[in-house]
């Protein structure tokens, strides 16, 4: 078979890219309305990746929740949760964790795997792309996957660039040139916009060698270091680096660790809800918001193993760390070990079940009322809130907090207004209906 790299030629081009200035380029964003956003990515290290890990990690889940939590009271207590919302979403944790277990997953080259001599990661870059490629057949692959390659800094760049390169040779090689429908690659550790722009020219080379339609290879960014919160000249970088990819971004992804570490946060005070993280975070929400890009909250470290004393300790902690991203306007965070995934579920379902009876009769009321400002008992909604309401029950339902079915028995609002997801087509379709 012949060599379809990237030839070297075009290798040296895209590092020089490290080099140059960025040339400024249209802004375009990529957001895909329709497209679900996952509640979570999990992180496992490239070299103990596996098609039919998104199976494993459910049992694992499982057998976690029996062991610890074998009933809704149990998990109630463990979770501080109240018990009729526990007896509501634990048999939706138990579905969720038997149907779809993982949402996003990502093979990790970077801190999951560490520095390995150059065979042996090229070795693993093969051999999980052969495995990817074997889910995709299979179809075992999650929802979403996609791999995070190390950081295009001047000692790693090369190393990052030829590990995307070999493993999506490989994958296209052993697929016929299909690639897992939702698909990205991770930007780790980002410092300057030119590694950005060096990341967008990598997969123009590597779409116009592979001959793949252009704008077939997406990407997300890390901020976990204080440069790519704040430029050099005391502006927000964000909408440089999102500049810098060309239409290629669709995600940015907080790190909660490198960022607190490169803040001078000690250790034992590097965690989710550190004052340092909710700025960077606020900065992130600000720059990005009505882009499309998605936003991810990052991941607890403290695993749910041991004792069931200390598990539900663990579970407790990472609930109040997803119920404040939820909170903060985060509708993501990264998982590292199976049992973390029952309480995610849980934590996720809790936040939309106990919101749920309030949202629904604000929601028909504002419907019912022609988006008129109304008062809703003692909440006074206006124009703004009614598309607010509405994504209310769409996330509640792209994550199975509630089916279908119960969002439009709940919200009065039809199966194609739900499915249109704006509530500004929603009270056209009745002012026309009503005329």
């Amino acid at each position: 078979m012949a060599d379809t790299t990237i030839p070297d030629l075009a290798l040296t081009t895209i590092l020089d890219a490290l080099h140059t200035v960025n040339v400024h380029v249209a802004q375009q964003y990529p957001g895909d309305g329709a497209a679900r956003q996952p509640v979570h990515t999990v992180y496992g290290g490239a070299h103990l990746f596996k098609s039919d890990v998104a199976k494993k990690l459910g049992t694992a889940a499982l057998k976690a929740l029996q062991e610890h939590a074998p009933d809704a009271a149990t998990l109630a207590d463990a979770l501080h949760l109240d018990r009729a919302i526990a007896e509501r979403l634990y048999p939706r944790v138990v579905d969720k964790l038997t149907r779809e277990p993982v949402e996003d997953f990502r093979i990790d080259f970077e801190d999951g795997f560490g520095s390995r001599p150059d065979l042996e990661e090229d070795g693993h870059a093969q051999l999980a792309a052969t495995e990817m490629a074997n889910g995709l057949s299979d179809g075992t692959l999650p929802p979403s996957i996609g791999i995070r390659i190390k950081t295009l800094n001047e000692e790693t760049k090369r190393r990052g660039l030829r590990t995307f390169d070999l493993f999506l040779t490989r994958l296209l090689d052993r697929t016929e040139g299909r690639l897992p429908r939702h698909f990205l690659i991770t930007l780790p550790k980002i410092t300057s916009v030119e590694q950005v722009t060096a990341m967008a020219a990598a997969c123009d080379a590597f779409e116009y060698w592979r001959q793949l339609p252009a704008g077939t290879l997406k990407f997300e960014l890390m901020v976990e270091t204080t440069q790519s919160i704040i430029a050099p000249d005391g502006t927000a970088a964000l909408p440089r680096l999102i500049t810098a990819g060309r239409g290629r971004i669709v995600a940015a992804h907080f790190g909660t660790y490198d960022y607190t570490a490169a803040c001078g946060v000690t250790a034992a005070h590097q965690h989710m809800r550190h004052p340092a993280c909710d700025f960077a975070k606020d900065v992130m929400q600000v720059t990005l918001a009505g882009t499309g890009v998605w936003l991810s909250d990052g991941a607890t470290n403290v695993m749910p193993i041991g004792s069931r004393e200390s598990v539900h300790a663990a579970w407790r902690l990472h609930a109040e760390h997803v119920r404040h991203s939820l909170v903060t306007g985060f509708y993501q965070g990264w998982d590292l070990h199976p049992a973390q995934l029952p309480s995610r579920y849980a934590a996720v379902y809790a936040f939309f079940l106990e919101g749920l009876d309030a949202a629904s009769e604000r929601l028909k009321n504002f419907v019912a009322k022609a988006a008129q400002a109304t008062l809703a008992g003692d909440v006074f909604d206006d124009a703004a809130t009614g598309q607010g309401l509405l994504n209310y029950f769409l996330r509640a339902m792209n994550c199975g907090a509630i089916s279908e079915e119960e969002a439009v028995a709940l919200s009065g609002l039809a199966v194609n207004e739900l499915r249109s997801r704006s509530f500004a087509t929603i009270l056209k379709l009745r002012m026309k209906n009503n005329s």
